[in-house]
């Protein structure tokens, strides 16, 4: 099998591009280089996603089997990248995100619901953040999917959209987080209900799917989630505990108190959002596909033995920034909260 991937260095392509080479597919990766080390045995061409001639010199490298475009967020860049690869290959894998739904992260959602409205040649500036609903984000990647299908036909086209990506090389810093809060111990503020179901999905089990789909040419949309109720946020918690051996001591504090605390949500404390639908997104289209999700205590476990490794260490990203509540604002809403 001969693969291209668009990225193929962080993350969600770096785990396609490891699995990929260890199954002996003939891999090639297309990026500018600065974003990691590319994976040992793929074959890279350096370049830029935006610059016409470098997509010229790519569409003139190989044909290959299939597409996987890890790095695509603008349409009118995935219109001309899609295009220019046209004819190069037979199927264009492209990851996308449950964000573009009109209704997430309120309502329960399938693959059938209403999508965010972008055209296929959208500019960087369509859409608009709010602070409830759709984001800038969700439209754009809607108007990458319209742009894939539109170059290579629905019938070649595959959109995987995945919900809250977790494991082994996470850069935006969620998982990570929670594991070093826990790990520090002392009161750890816990927030809204134990019980409250979530369903992240294992970066390594998106890759496997990806490939999956590749191999059995599988078109359309797919969810790419754990089943609603896969594990809890009680259970998250106490596979942090576990896998850093940690004696904190948890403290759950109800959602409208976090709320009056004026908490961000999801940013301030991590996985942590009010609305019923941001864990209530449907993937039996793609568990009846083939899609296989571990056990949410493998993945902290191995995402915290990842992280005592160099390789942790060398991750810096912008968004990670933004991740987490300091220890004096978390000492402060819980003296507030906590009577």
């Amino acid at each position: 099998m001969r693969l291209l991937i668009l990225g193929g260095t962080a993350f969600v392509g770096r785990a396609i591009a490891s699995q990929s080479v260890a199954r002996g597919w003939a891999v090639m990766t297309f990026n500018r280089g600065m974003s990691g080390s590319d994976v040992a045995g793929v074959k890279t061409i350096r370049g830029d996603r935006y610059s016409s001639a470098d997509l010229a010199e790519l569409a003139a490298a190989g044909t290959w089997d299939a597409i996987v475009d890890t790095s695509g967020y603008v349409p009118r860049n995935v219109l001309r990248t899609a295009t220019a690869l046209r004819g190069r290959a037979s199927r264009y894998l492209f990851m996308s995100t449950v964000s573009v739904y009109a209704a997430w992260p309120v309502e329960s959602l399938d693959e059938d619901s209403t999508l965010l409205d972008c055209p296929p040649d959208a500019d960087e500036s369509f859409g608009q953040d709010t602070e409830d609903g759709p984001t800038r984000y969700g439209y754009q990647k809607s108007g990458c999917e319209a742009a894939v299908q539109l170059a290579f036909g629905e019938s070649q086209a595959t959109l995987l959209r995945s919900g809250v990506v977790l494991g082994p090389n996470e850069y935006v810093g969620r998982l990570p987080w929670w594991l070093r809060r826990v790990a520090e111990g002392g009161r750890v503020l816990a927030p809204g209900d134990p019980d409250r179901t979530i369903q992240p999905v294992d970066v390594r089990d998106l890759a496997t799917f990806a490939l999956h789909a590749i191999e059995h040419d599988l078109s359309g949309p797919f969810n790419v989630t754990a089943p609603t109720d896969f594990d809890t946020f009680g259970g998250l918690l106490s596979h942090c505990k576990e896998a850093t051996q940690s004696v904190a001591e948890l403290v759950w504090v109800p959602d409208d108190d976090l709320v009056r605390a004026g908490v961000r949500q999801w940013s301030e404390i991590p996985l942590w959002r009010t609305f019923p639908g941001v864990w209530q997104v449907s993937s039996a289209r793609a568990h009846a596909a083939g899609l296989v999700c571990r056990p949410l205590r493998s993945t902290v476990h191995d995402t915290w033995a990842w992280m005592a490794t160099l390789a942790s260490r060398q991750i810096v990203n912008e968004r990670s920034g933004e991740i987490g509540l300091s220890k004096e604002r978390e000492a402060q809403v819980l003296a507030t909260v906590i009577t």
